[in-house]
Protein backbone atom coordinates (compact mmCIF):
# COMPACT_ATOMS: atom_id res chain seq x y z
CA UNK A 1 0.00 0.00 0.00
CA UNK A 2 1.31 3.44 -0.96
CA UNK A 3 1.53 6.28 1.54
CA UNK A 4 -0.75 9.25 0.85
CA UNK A 5 0.95 12.25 -0.76
CA UNK A 6 4.38 10.63 -0.95
CA UNK A 7 6.96 11.65 -3.55
CA UNK A 8 5.21 9.53 -6.17
CA UNK A 9 1.72 10.83 -5.46
CA UNK A 10 -0.48 10.22 -8.54
CA UNK A 11 2.45 8.47 -10.27
CA UNK A 12 1.62 4.80 -10.73
CA UNK A 13 4.72 3.51 -12.47
CA UNK A 14 8.49 3.91 -12.43
CA UNK A 15 8.33 5.55 -15.86
CA UNK A 16 5.78 8.10 -14.63
CA UNK A 17 7.99 8.88 -11.64
CA UNK A 18 11.04 9.37 -13.84
CA UNK A 19 9.17 11.67 -16.23
CA UNK A 20 7.84 13.77 -13.39
CA UNK A 21 10.93 14.07 -11.21
CA UNK A 22 13.48 14.43 -14.02
CA UNK A 23 11.55 16.47 -16.57
CA UNK A 24 8.30 18.02 -15.30
CA UNK A 25 9.13 19.07 -11.76
CA UNK A 26 12.19 21.25 -12.55
CA UNK A 27 10.30 23.38 -15.08
CA UNK A 28 9.39 26.96 -14.05
CA UNK A 29 5.74 28.02 -14.14
CA UNK A 30 4.15 30.23 -16.76
CA UNK A 31 0.68 31.03 -15.41
CA UNK A 32 -0.94 32.66 -18.42
CA UNK A 33 -4.43 32.93 -16.91
CA UNK A 34 -5.18 33.83 -13.30
CA UNK A 35 -7.40 36.09 -11.25
CA UNK A 36 -4.69 37.16 -8.78
CA UNK A 37 -4.91 40.67 -7.35
CA UNK A 38 -2.16 42.88 -8.85
CA UNK A 39 -2.25 45.25 -5.87
CA UNK A 40 -1.10 42.45 -3.54
CA UNK A 41 1.91 41.75 -5.76
CA UNK A 42 2.72 45.45 -6.18
CA UNK A 43 2.59 46.03 -2.42
CA UNK A 44 4.27 42.69 -1.65
CA UNK A 45 1.47 42.03 0.80
CA UNK A 46 2.22 40.26 4.06
CA UNK A 47 -0.93 38.30 4.79
CA UNK A 48 -2.42 38.73 8.22
CA UNK A 49 -3.35 35.07 8.59
CA UNK A 50 -3.94 31.86 6.65
CA UNK A 51 -7.69 32.47 6.37
CA UNK A 52 -7.11 35.77 4.56
CA UNK A 53 -4.95 34.19 1.90
CA UNK A 54 -6.47 30.68 1.75
CA UNK A 55 -10.22 30.99 2.31
CA UNK A 56 -11.11 34.54 1.29
CA UNK A 57 -12.56 34.57 -2.21
CA UNK A 58 -12.18 30.80 -2.77
CA UNK A 59 -15.61 29.74 -3.96
CA UNK A 60 -14.42 26.13 -4.43
CA UNK A 61 -14.01 25.84 -0.66
CA UNK A 62 -17.18 27.84 -0.06
CA UNK A 63 -19.27 25.38 -2.09
CA UNK A 64 -17.87 22.45 -0.12
CA UNK A 65 -18.66 24.15 3.18
CA UNK A 66 -22.21 24.90 2.06
CA UNK A 67 -22.64 21.29 0.98
CA UNK A 68 -21.73 20.22 4.54
CA UNK A 69 -24.36 22.54 5.94
CA UNK A 70 -21.99 25.18 7.30
CA UNK A 71 -23.76 28.45 8.05
CA UNK A 72 -22.95 31.28 5.65
CA UNK A 73 -21.58 33.44 8.47
CA UNK A 74 -18.59 31.06 8.65
CA UNK A 75 -18.04 31.37 4.90
CA UNK A 76 -18.59 34.96 3.82
CA UNK A 77 -19.81 36.50 7.06
CA UNK A 78 -18.10 38.54 9.78
CA UNK A 79 -17.13 35.62 12.02
CA UNK A 80 -13.47 35.72 13.10
CA UNK A 81 -10.84 34.37 10.74
CA UNK A 82 -9.77 31.67 13.18
CA UNK A 83 -13.35 30.39 13.46
CA UNK A 84 -13.66 30.33 9.66
CA UNK A 85 -10.46 28.30 9.49
CA UNK A 86 -11.73 25.85 12.11
CA UNK A 87 -14.94 25.36 10.14
CA UNK A 88 -12.93 24.63 7.00
CA UNK A 89 -10.82 22.18 9.02
CA UNK A 90 -14.02 20.38 10.03
CA UNK A 91 -15.09 20.11 6.41
CA UNK A 92 -11.81 19.20 4.69
CA UNK A 93 -11.63 15.53 5.80
CA UNK A 94 -15.03 14.99 4.21
CA UNK A 95 -13.91 16.32 0.83
CA UNK A 96 -12.25 12.96 0.04
CA UNK A 97 -12.33 12.29 -3.72
CA UNK A 98 -12.96 15.96 -4.39
CA UNK A 99 -9.87 17.77 -5.76
CA UNK A 100 -10.02 20.11 -2.77
CA UNK A 101 -8.73 17.28 -0.60
CA UNK A 102 -5.58 16.95 -2.72
CA UNK A 103 -5.12 20.65 -3.45
CA UNK A 104 -5.48 21.70 0.18
CA UNK A 105 -2.94 19.19 1.48
CA UNK A 106 -0.50 20.06 -1.31
CA UNK A 107 -0.84 23.75 -0.45
CA UNK A 108 -0.16 23.13 3.24
CA UNK A 109 2.83 20.95 2.40
CA UNK A 110 4.41 22.97 -0.41
CA UNK A 111 4.11 26.40 1.17
CA UNK A 112 4.26 25.65 4.90
CA UNK A 113 5.94 22.24 5.20
CA UNK A 114 2.88 20.80 6.94
CA UNK A 115 2.35 17.09 6.23
CA UNK A 116 -0.38 16.45 8.79
CA UNK A 117 -3.89 16.02 7.43
CA UNK A 118 -5.87 19.07 8.50
CA UNK A 119 -8.84 18.27 10.73
CA UNK A 120 -10.79 19.70 13.63
CA UNK A 121 -8.35 18.14 16.10
CA UNK A 122 -5.25 19.98 14.83
CA UNK A 123 -6.89 23.06 13.28
CA UNK A 124 -5.72 25.56 15.89
CA UNK A 125 -2.15 24.23 15.85
CA UNK A 126 -1.94 24.38 12.06
CA UNK A 127 -3.57 27.81 12.01
CA UNK A 128 -0.90 29.14 14.37
CA UNK A 129 1.94 27.42 12.50
CA UNK A 130 0.84 28.88 9.16
CA UNK A 131 0.39 32.34 10.65
CA UNK A 132 3.83 32.26 12.24
CA UNK A 133 5.37 31.61 8.84
CA UNK A 134 3.16 34.13 7.04
CA UNK A 135 4.40 36.81 9.39
CA UNK A 136 8.06 35.87 9.01
CA UNK A 137 10.52 36.81 6.27
CA UNK A 138 10.16 34.76 3.11
CA UNK A 139 6.36 34.56 3.13
CA UNK A 140 5.25 37.83 1.59
CA UNK A 141 3.25 37.73 -1.63
CA UNK A 142 6.30 37.94 -3.87
CA UNK A 143 8.23 35.40 -1.84
CA UNK A 144 5.33 32.93 -2.15
CA UNK A 145 5.53 33.32 -5.94
CA UNK A 146 9.27 32.73 -5.83
CA UNK A 147 8.78 29.57 -3.75
CA UNK A 148 6.70 28.09 -6.58
CA UNK A 149 9.24 29.06 -9.28
CA UNK A 150 6.74 31.27 -11.12
CA UNK A 151 8.35 33.01 -14.09
CA UNK A 152 5.34 34.76 -15.65
CA UNK A 153 1.79 35.32 -14.47
CA UNK A 154 -1.08 37.06 -16.20
CA UNK A 155 -3.92 38.67 -14.29
CA UNK A 156 -7.43 39.34 -15.65
CA UNK A 157 -8.27 43.01 -16.06
CA UNK A 158 -11.12 45.20 -17.26
CA UNK A 159 -10.38 47.75 -20.03
CA UNK A 160 -11.17 50.54 -17.56
CA UNK A 161 -8.38 49.47 -15.19
CA UNK A 162 -5.54 52.00 -15.02
CA UNK A 163 -3.02 49.15 -14.51
CA UNK A 164 -1.18 51.23 -11.92
CA UNK A 165 -0.13 48.12 -10.01
CA UNK A 166 1.27 46.41 -13.10
CA UNK A 167 3.25 49.55 -13.85
CA UNK A 168 4.54 49.72 -10.27
CA UNK A 169 5.59 46.06 -10.35
CA UNK A 170 7.54 46.57 -13.56
CA UNK A 171 9.17 49.77 -12.26
CA UNK A 172 10.22 47.92 -9.10
CA UNK A 173 12.30 45.56 -11.21
CA UNK A 174 10.50 42.47 -9.85
CA UNK A 175 12.01 39.55 -11.74
CA UNK A 176 8.68 37.71 -12.18
CA UNK A 177 6.72 39.15 -15.08
CA UNK A 178 3.21 40.21 -14.00
CA UNK A 179 1.20 41.10 -17.09
CA UNK A 180 -2.40 42.23 -17.60
CA UNK A 181 -5.02 40.47 -19.72
CA UNK A 182 -7.65 42.50 -21.60
CA UNK A 183 -11.14 41.19 -20.66
CA UNK A 184 -13.84 43.33 -22.23
CA UNK A 185 -16.87 41.29 -21.15
CA UNK A 186 -18.62 44.25 -19.55
CA UNK A 187 -19.16 45.98 -22.88
CA UNK A 188 -20.88 42.82 -24.18
CA UNK A 189 -23.51 42.34 -21.47
CA UNK A 190 -26.64 44.25 -22.47
CA UNK A 191 -29.44 42.62 -20.44
CA UNK A 192 -29.74 45.66 -18.17
CA UNK A 193 -29.37 48.98 -20.06
CA UNK A 194 -28.79 50.90 -16.81
CA UNK A 195 -25.82 48.74 -15.81
CA UNK A 196 -24.58 48.70 -19.39
CA UNK A 197 -24.62 52.50 -19.69
CA UNK A 198 -22.88 52.99 -16.35
CA UNK A 199 -20.09 50.83 -17.67
CA UNK A 200 -19.90 52.63 -21.02
CA UNK A 201 -19.75 55.94 -19.16
CA UNK A 202 -16.86 54.59 -17.09
CA UNK A 203 -15.10 53.45 -20.27
CA UNK A 204 -15.60 56.91 -21.76
CA UNK A 205 -14.12 58.55 -18.67
CA UNK A 206 -11.12 56.21 -18.53
CA UNK A 207 -10.30 56.58 -22.23
CA UNK A 208 -11.16 60.31 -22.28
CA UNK A 209 -13.26 59.64 -25.37
CA UNK A 210 -16.96 60.45 -25.74
CA UNK A 211 -19.09 57.40 -26.56
CA UNK A 212 -22.37 58.70 -27.99
CA UNK A 213 -22.37 56.14 -30.78
CA UNK A 214 -20.76 52.92 -32.01
CA UNK A 215 -17.79 54.74 -33.52
CA UNK A 216 -17.06 56.24 -30.12
CA UNK A 217 -17.17 52.78 -28.53
CA UNK A 218 -14.74 51.39 -31.09
CA UNK A 219 -12.42 54.36 -30.58
CA UNK A 220 -12.50 53.95 -26.80
CA UNK A 221 -11.84 50.20 -26.95
CA UNK A 222 -8.94 50.78 -29.34
CA UNK A 223 -7.54 53.40 -26.98
CA UNK A 224 -7.63 51.01 -24.03
CA UNK A 225 -6.32 48.10 -26.11
CA UNK A 226 -3.34 50.29 -27.09
CA UNK A 227 -2.80 51.28 -23.47
CA UNK A 228 -2.82 47.65 -22.31
CA UNK A 229 -0.38 46.71 -25.08
CA UNK A 230 2.01 49.46 -24.05
CA UNK A 231 1.82 48.17 -20.47
CA UNK A 232 2.91 44.67 -21.50
CA UNK A 233 -0.42 42.97 -22.22
CA UNK A 234 -0.29 40.25 -24.86
CA UNK A 235 -3.49 38.33 -24.13
CA UNK A 236 -7.22 38.96 -24.23
CA UNK A 237 -9.97 36.88 -22.69
CA UNK A 238 -13.73 36.58 -22.80
CA UNK A 239 -15.89 34.53 -20.47
CA UNK A 240 -19.20 33.89 -22.20
CA UNK A 241 -21.97 31.33 -22.26
CA UNK A 242 -21.36 30.94 -25.99
CA UNK A 243 -19.67 32.92 -28.75
CA UNK A 244 -22.13 35.02 -30.70
CA UNK A 245 -21.69 34.86 -34.46
CA UNK A 246 -24.75 35.92 -36.45
CA UNK A 247 -25.01 38.05 -39.61
CA UNK A 248 -25.30 41.80 -39.06
CA UNK A 249 -24.80 45.03 -40.94
CA UNK A 250 -22.94 48.08 -39.71
CA UNK A 251 -26.08 50.19 -39.81
CA UNK A 252 -27.98 47.62 -37.74
CA UNK A 253 -25.36 47.56 -35.01
CA UNK A 254 -25.17 51.36 -34.94
CA UNK A 255 -28.92 51.51 -34.38
CA UNK A 256 -28.77 48.80 -31.70
CA UNK A 257 -26.05 50.65 -29.80
CA UNK A 258 -27.96 53.93 -30.06
CA UNK A 259 -30.99 52.23 -28.60
CA UNK A 260 -28.90 50.88 -25.71
CA UNK A 261 -27.36 54.28 -25.05
CA UNK A 262 -30.83 55.78 -24.82
CA UNK A 263 -31.60 53.30 -22.03
CA UNK A 264 -33.91 51.02 -24.01
CA UNK A 265 -34.01 47.26 -23.99
CA UNK A 266 -33.12 45.33 -27.12
CA UNK A 267 -34.37 42.02 -28.47
CA UNK A 268 -32.47 38.74 -28.15
CA UNK A 269 -31.67 38.82 -31.87
CA UNK A 270 -30.24 42.31 -31.55
CA UNK A 271 -28.17 41.30 -28.52
CA UNK A 272 -26.56 38.59 -30.64
CA UNK A 273 -25.90 40.99 -33.52
CA UNK A 274 -24.33 43.52 -31.17
CA UNK A 275 -22.15 40.90 -29.46
CA UNK A 276 -21.09 39.46 -32.83
CA UNK A 277 -19.95 42.88 -34.02
CA UNK A 278 -18.03 43.70 -30.84
CA UNK A 279 -16.33 40.30 -30.70
CA UNK A 280 -15.26 40.63 -34.34
CA UNK A 281 -13.89 44.10 -33.68
CA UNK A 282 -11.91 42.86 -30.68
CA UNK A 283 -10.68 39.90 -32.71
CA UNK A 284 -9.26 42.29 -35.30
CA UNK A 285 -7.47 44.29 -32.59
CA UNK A 286 -5.98 41.11 -31.12
CA UNK A 287 -4.70 39.93 -34.49
CA UNK A 288 -3.22 43.27 -35.45
CA UNK A 289 -1.17 43.43 -32.23
CA UNK A 290 -0.12 39.78 -32.30
CA UNK A 291 -1.98 38.93 -29.11
CA UNK A 292 -3.31 35.56 -28.01
CA UNK A 293 -7.09 35.53 -27.49
CA UNK A 294 -8.83 33.20 -25.05
CA UNK A 295 -12.49 32.18 -24.92
CA UNK A 296 -13.89 30.53 -21.80
CA UNK A 297 -17.27 29.18 -22.85
CA UNK A 298 -20.13 27.32 -21.22
CA UNK A 299 -20.69 28.64 -17.70
CA UNK A 300 -24.24 29.13 -16.42
CA UNK A 301 -23.67 31.95 -13.97
CA UNK A 302 -25.47 33.30 -10.90
CA UNK A 303 -28.07 30.54 -10.84
CA UNK A 304 -29.10 31.27 -7.24
CA UNK A 305 -30.71 34.70 -7.56
CA UNK A 306 -31.28 35.06 -3.82
CA UNK A 307 -27.58 34.61 -3.08
CA UNK A 308 -26.63 36.76 -6.06
CA UNK A 309 -28.67 39.57 -4.54
CA UNK A 310 -27.02 38.98 -1.15
CA UNK A 311 -23.36 38.34 -2.04
CA UNK A 312 -22.95 39.33 -5.69
CA UNK A 313 -21.24 37.41 -8.49
CA UNK A 314 -18.29 35.01 -8.22
CA UNK A 315 -19.38 33.67 -4.83
CA UNK A 316 -19.96 30.03 -5.73
CA UNK A 317 -23.35 29.85 -7.41
CA UNK A 318 -22.40 29.08 -11.01
CA UNK A 319 -22.63 25.75 -12.80
CA UNK A 320 -21.92 23.97 -16.05
CA UNK A 321 -24.30 25.12 -18.79
CA UNK A 322 -25.74 23.11 -21.67
CA UNK A 323 -25.34 25.69 -24.43
CA UNK A 324 -24.99 24.78 -28.08
CA UNK A 325 -21.43 25.71 -29.01
CA UNK A 326 -20.34 24.21 -32.32
CA UNK A 327 -22.12 26.19 -35.02
CA UNK A 328 -21.51 29.68 -33.61
CA UNK A 329 -17.94 28.88 -32.53
CA UNK A 330 -17.07 27.61 -35.99
CA UNK A 331 -18.74 30.57 -37.68
CA UNK A 332 -16.90 33.07 -35.47
CA UNK A 333 -13.46 31.57 -36.08
CA UNK A 334 -14.21 31.24 -39.79
CA UNK A 335 -15.28 34.88 -40.06
CA UNK A 336 -11.94 36.02 -38.67
CA UNK A 337 -9.99 33.47 -40.70
CA UNK A 338 -11.64 34.53 -43.99
CA UNK A 339 -10.32 38.05 -43.41
CA UNK A 340 -6.89 36.71 -42.38
CA UNK A 341 -7.55 38.25 -38.95
CA UNK A 342 -7.59 35.13 -36.77
CA UNK A 343 -5.11 35.56 -33.92
CA UNK A 344 -3.62 32.74 -31.90
CA UNK A 345 -6.62 31.41 -29.99
CA UNK A 346 -7.22 29.20 -26.94
CA UNK A 347 -10.64 27.57 -26.54
CA UNK A 348 -11.87 26.36 -23.14
CA UNK A 349 -15.09 24.40 -22.61
CA UNK A 350 -16.84 23.94 -19.29
CA UNK A 351 -19.25 21.17 -20.29
CA UNK A 352 -17.29 17.91 -20.72
CA UNK A 353 -19.73 16.79 -23.40
CA UNK A 354 -18.03 19.42 -25.61
CA UNK A 355 -14.48 18.06 -25.24
CA UNK A 356 -14.37 16.47 -28.68
CA UNK A 357 -16.21 19.39 -30.26
CA UNK A 358 -13.65 21.93 -29.02
CA UNK A 359 -10.64 19.73 -29.77
CA UNK A 360 -11.73 19.13 -33.35
CA UNK A 361 -12.77 22.76 -33.83
CA UNK A 362 -9.26 23.87 -32.88
CA UNK A 363 -7.86 21.66 -35.63
CA UNK A 364 -9.92 23.38 -38.31
CA UNK A 365 -7.95 26.61 -38.18
CA UNK A 366 -4.31 25.70 -37.66
CA UNK A 367 -1.97 27.06 -40.28
CA UNK A 368 1.64 26.86 -41.40
CA UNK A 369 4.26 28.85 -39.55
CA UNK A 370 2.65 28.78 -36.10
CA UNK A 371 2.92 25.66 -33.94
CA UNK A 372 -0.44 24.95 -32.32
CA UNK A 373 -1.97 28.26 -33.41
CA UNK A 374 -5.45 27.26 -32.21
CA UNK A 375 -5.29 25.52 -28.85
CA UNK A 376 -7.77 23.25 -27.13
CA UNK A 377 -7.28 24.77 -23.69
CA UNK A 378 -6.60 23.17 -20.33
CA UNK A 379 -9.37 21.58 -18.28
CA UNK A 380 -11.21 24.54 -16.80
CA UNK A 381 -13.05 25.24 -13.54
CA UNK A 382 -15.18 22.21 -12.63
CA UNK A 383 -13.09 20.09 -15.00
CA UNK A 384 -9.83 21.08 -13.32
CA UNK A 385 -9.44 17.81 -11.41
CA UNK A 386 -7.80 14.44 -12.05
CA UNK A 387 -10.62 12.95 -14.11
CA UNK A 388 -11.24 16.17 -16.04
CA UNK A 389 -7.53 16.73 -16.75
CA UNK A 390 -7.14 13.15 -17.96
CA UNK A 391 -10.15 13.50 -20.25
CA UNK A 392 -8.86 16.78 -21.68
CA UNK A 393 -5.40 15.31 -22.27
CA UNK A 394 -6.81 12.15 -23.82
CA UNK A 395 -9.15 14.10 -26.09
CA UNK A 396 -6.35 16.41 -27.16
CA UNK A 397 -4.06 13.44 -27.78
CA UNK A 398 -6.66 11.55 -29.80
CA UNK A 399 -7.88 14.45 -31.91
CA UNK A 400 -5.02 16.94 -31.89
CA UNK A 401 -1.37 17.17 -30.87
CA UNK A 402 -0.50 16.82 -27.19
CA UNK A 403 3.09 17.77 -28.03
CA UNK A 404 1.91 21.25 -29.14
CA UNK A 405 -0.13 21.94 -25.97
CA UNK A 406 0.67 25.09 -23.95
CA UNK A 407 -0.17 23.39 -20.68
CA UNK A 408 -1.67 24.36 -17.36
CA UNK A 409 -2.86 27.56 -15.68
CA UNK A 410 -4.26 28.32 -12.22
CA UNK A 411 -7.41 30.34 -13.05
CA UNK A 412 -7.35 31.17 -9.34
CA UNK A 413 -7.81 34.13 -7.02
CA UNK A 414 -5.42 32.69 -4.41
CA UNK A 415 -1.65 33.08 -4.35
CA UNK A 416 -1.57 29.61 -2.73
CA UNK A 417 -3.00 27.80 -5.78
CA UNK A 418 0.25 27.09 -7.60
CA UNK A 419 0.42 23.42 -6.51
CA UNK A 420 -2.28 22.93 -9.15
CA UNK A 421 0.56 23.04 -11.67
CA UNK A 422 2.27 20.21 -9.81
CA UNK A 423 -1.03 18.31 -9.75
CA UNK A 424 -1.41 18.71 -13.52
CA UNK A 425 2.18 17.69 -14.19
CA UNK A 426 1.82 14.53 -12.13
CA UNK A 427 -1.36 13.57 -13.98
CA UNK A 428 0.32 14.24 -17.34
CA UNK A 429 3.38 12.14 -16.49
CA UNK A 430 1.24 9.34 -15.12
CA UNK A 431 -0.78 9.11 -18.36
CA UNK A 432 2.33 8.94 -20.51
CA UNK A 433 4.13 6.61 -18.09
CA UNK A 434 1.22 4.18 -18.04
CA UNK A 435 1.26 4.05 -21.84
CA UNK A 436 4.96 3.15 -21.74
CA UNK A 437 4.38 0.45 -19.15
CA UNK A 438 1.64 -1.07 -21.31
CA UNK A 439 3.86 -1.04 -24.38
CA UNK A 440 1.72 1.57 -26.13
CA UNK A 441 4.56 4.10 -26.27
CA UNK A 442 8.32 3.48 -26.61
CA UNK A 443 10.45 3.71 -23.48
CA UNK A 444 12.33 6.67 -24.92
CA UNK A 445 13.00 9.07 -22.05
CA UNK A 446 14.61 11.68 -24.30
CA UNK A 447 11.59 11.84 -26.60
CA UNK A 448 8.89 11.66 -23.95
CA UNK A 449 10.78 13.77 -21.42
CA UNK A 450 11.23 16.47 -24.03
CA UNK A 451 7.49 16.46 -24.77
CA UNK A 452 6.75 16.71 -21.04
CA UNK A 453 9.10 19.69 -20.68
CA UNK A 454 7.47 21.34 -23.68
CA UNK A 455 3.93 20.90 -22.35
CA UNK A 456 4.91 22.07 -18.87
CA UNK A 457 6.89 25.14 -19.96
CA UNK A 458 8.62 25.45 -23.34
CA UNK A 459 5.52 25.55 -25.55
CA UNK A 460 3.97 28.36 -23.53
CA UNK A 461 7.25 30.28 -23.53
CA UNK A 462 7.32 30.26 -27.34
CA UNK A 463 3.56 30.57 -27.96
CA UNK A 464 3.08 33.68 -25.82
CA UNK A 465 6.49 35.12 -26.65
CA UNK A 466 7.08 36.10 -23.02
Amino acid sequence: MRNFLDENFLLHSATAGSLYHNYASPMPIIDYHSHLVPREIAEDTVYENISKVWLSGDHYKWRAMRAMGVEEKYITGDISDVDKFKKWAEVLPFTVRNPLFHWSQLELRNYFGINELLSVTNAEKIYDACNEKLNSSGYSCRELLRKMHVEVLCTTDDPTDDLEHHIAIKNDGFEIKVLPTFRADNCLFTDDPIIFNKYIDKLAFTSDIDIPDLEGLFEALTNRHDYFHNTGCRLSDNGLAELASVPYTGSEVKEIFSRLRSGKNISTDNKLKYQSAILMFLGHLNHDKGWVQQYHLGALRNVNSRMMDTLGKDTGFDSIGDFNQGKSLGAFLDSLDREDKLAKTILYNLNPRDNELFATMAGNFNTGGIKGKIQYGAAWWYLDQKDGIEKQLNTLSNMGMLSCFVGMLTDSRSILSYPRHEYFRRVLCNLIGNDVEKGELPNDQDLLGGIVENVCYNNAKVYFNF
